[in-house]
């Protein structure tokens, strides 16, 4: 029986599992080693890391994690997540079954790309959805913009100051993308191919793991978990982190390491305020 059952290694539960730690708190950080950012050379924007490859962040982490006897972290897949009859949650997994009295979900999105040839395979490289993250690396090029109507329009304004021009096109007209030295070429559907340094498109974004319904927790219309600012969920015991999960003054999930990594440290610092205070409600014999 933990303290605190992690899922998800990527920055928010990395971040989460570490502030658990530092409280000498027993946590176990379930890790099934997908990340969002998979194929994502450099993660930007994040200070004393800004360029460093995700994957390295992810080692340097553990490493830190390593230092701190009462934190566990096990290689495997969460197929389900329970409530317990003693209040606590129990994640079931191919390596047996992990219990613990509150539940950190750290677990992401999976983002559903437009059906169009090559972009999959430029994605998180010369394709990407985020200008604070990807935007500055294509400074005095010619930067697309695949959508349509404000989205489109506010991606423009905010790429206008560094690429030397910014285009926008109507997924309607891309036919197919293909990877070349300088960049991309769009090739499109009337013949014309425009070439450019990188692209920025709007992914359709959804829950990477089934546990938020498992749950019965609350959602929002963007399909993010309801959080509170401290990364509460609508069901006590359990909290959300990372791009999983916003408040609902939000509009929607900001795909951010550094935002990430914030959120997983305000979720396991409520955890810590939840289990202080069952531990002083048991001592005086009342339950919470």
């Amino acid at each position: 029986m933990f303290d605190a059952i992690v899922i998800g290694g990527g920055p928010a539960g990395l971040q989460a599992a570490l502030t658990l730690g530092r409280m000498h708190r027993e946590v176990v950080l379930l890790d099934s080693g997908e990340y969002r950012n998979a194929s994502v050379a450099h993660g930007q924007n994040l200070v004393t890391h800004d360029g460093r490859a995700p994957e390295e962040i992810r080692r340097l982490a553990r490493a830190d994690l390593a230092d701190y006897d009462t934190v566990r972290i096990v290689d495997t897949t969460v197929r389900a997540v329970e409530a317990r009859d003693d209040g606590g949650f129990a994640a079931v997994t191919e390596d047996g079954v992990f219990a613990a009295s509150v539940l950190i979900l750290a677990t992401g999105l999976r983002d559903e790309l437009p059906p169009i040839a090559g972009l999959a395979e430029a994605w998180g490289r010369e394709v990407a959805h985020c200008p604070f993250c990807h935007g500055h690396e294509l400074s005095g090029r010619r930067i697309a913009v695949l959508g349509s109507g404000t989205h489109a329009a506010a991606h423009r304004a905010m790429l206008s100051p560094i690429g030397s021009e910014v285009v926008v096109v109507d997924p309607g007209v891309v036919v197919g993308v293909d990877r070349v030295a300088e960049g991309l070429v769009l090739r499109l559907r009337d013949g014309e191919a425009i070439e450019v340094g990188g692209l920025f498109v709007q992914p359709t974004s959804t829950q990477r793991a089934p546990f938020a319904a498992q749950l019965g927790l609350r959602t929002l219309a963007s399909g993010s978990v309801e959080v509170d600012p401290m990364g509460r969920t609508s069901v006590p015991g359990v909290f959300a982190a990372g791009d999983m999960a916003h408040t609902a003054a939000m509009p929607g999930p900001m795909a951010s390491l550094a935002v990430a990594i914030a959120a997983g440290q305000l979720a396991a610092a409520a955890a810590v305020h939840q289990l202080v205070a069952r531990e002083i409600d048991a001592e005086r014999g009342t339950v919470s």
